[in-house]
């Protein structure tokens, strides 16, 4: 076995009872925990169908922009099979049914679940959207896979679920915001809760970087340096509509996104900042050259990425989506 992937599976094991100890704070218990059906319209309610009625109203005050943004977000919610698979097979997640990190994974999984099903139901009812051309690309994700550059090593992956983590947080909080704006309260309760598991697990992720780059300092830099030099990858990056190839929807819902300032390339920068202060990149000693030399990338980086951030001009909207109804 590789010398480093062997070190890596190490390190792992030697913070998994950490994380176990964990596991309650950053997860929620199943029993008391939201599911979609306390937001959605009771079906065996007297009520029921002005219930429906009152949602469809408030769904058709929804911007076009802000529609095609949840709808991809829902996409991406929904592609969970990948990232559950994906995790399993990074170095150091035991394949045994019984092991700490699959045990995370799993849990980590099922309260993720819930987000796709609640944002599905939702679109499904609100009568905006072509559900079938959502379905197709919801397939196409799951199907198409995807390579976010982080391989089986962990502590890639790890670097790459805290960004990725932050970000969704970011995206669903703004999409409640939005949605309470045009005036759906229960869009924007749903929103908000997403946001909050989001920001739940990106603690978590951050976390566990934590005490890897407590143990492993110079392989931590040095792979956080590899992380942004390829730039962190959306699975959203990988959205397609029926006809067209792998991709070629993310450019459109990324502008609608970035019209809206739901996820902007600002964004993307503050991340990285964030990342870099919470695990005290800055301070961080008995670095070996390799490692110096990956935080002095690292740390010049933001404001680079701020300059070129502020110069990107609002995209137009000139684009319709197949998901949603003219």
């Amino acid at each position: 076995m590789n010398f480093f992937a062997e070190k890596r599976r190490e390190v792992m094991l030697h913070i998994e009872n950490y994380m176990l100890e964990m596991m309650d704070t950053y997860l929620k218990p199943i029993d008391t925990n939201w599911q979609p059906s306390d937001f959605l319209p009771d079906s065996t309610s007297e009520t029921f169908y002005q219930d429906i009625k009152i949602l469809r109203e408030h769904a058709n005050d929804l911007s076009y922009d802000l529609v095609a943004v949840l709808i991809g977000d829902t996409i991406t919610e929904e592609a969970l099979p990948t990232y559950e698979s994906w995790l399993s097979m990074v170095d150091g997640i035991s394949r045994d049914e019984k092991g700490g990190w699959m045990k995370w994974t799993r849990h980590w999984t099922a309260e993720e679940n819930r987000h796709g099903d609640l944002l599905n139901k939702y679109l499904y009812l609100s009568g905006r959207v072509d559900m079938r051309q959502m379905e197709i690309s919801t397939q196409y994700l799951i199907a198409d896979g995807f390579d976010i550059g982080t391989g089986h090593d962990p502590y890639r992956n790890f670097i790459y679920t805290s960004f990725q983590e932050l970000a969704t947080n970011i995206s669903h909080r703004r999409v409640a915001s939005l949605a309470k704006k045009d005036g759906d309260a229960l869009l924007s309760k749903m929103c908000g809760v997403i946001a909050s598991d989001e920001a739940r697990h990106a603690k978590a992720y951050k976390d566990f970087m934590s005490k890897i780059f407590e143990v492993d300092p110079n392989e931590a830099m040095i792979a956080f340096e590899d992380m942004m030099r390829q730039k962190i990858v959306m699975p959203a990056h990988f959205l397609r509509e029926m006809g067209l190839k792998i991709g070629q929807t993310f450019g459109h819902f990324t502008d609608a996104a970035q019209r809206l300032g739901v996820y902007t390339a600002i964004d993307y920068v503050e991340i990285m900042q964030q990342l870099i202060e919470e695990w005290k990149l800055e301070s961080m000693k008995d670095l070996n050259e390799a490692g110096e030399k990956a935080r002095d990338y690292i740390m010049a980086l933001p404001a680079r990425l701020l300059r070129v951030a502020e110069r990107m001009k609002n995209p137009t909207m000139d684009y319709k989506f197949s998901w949603i109804h003219a």
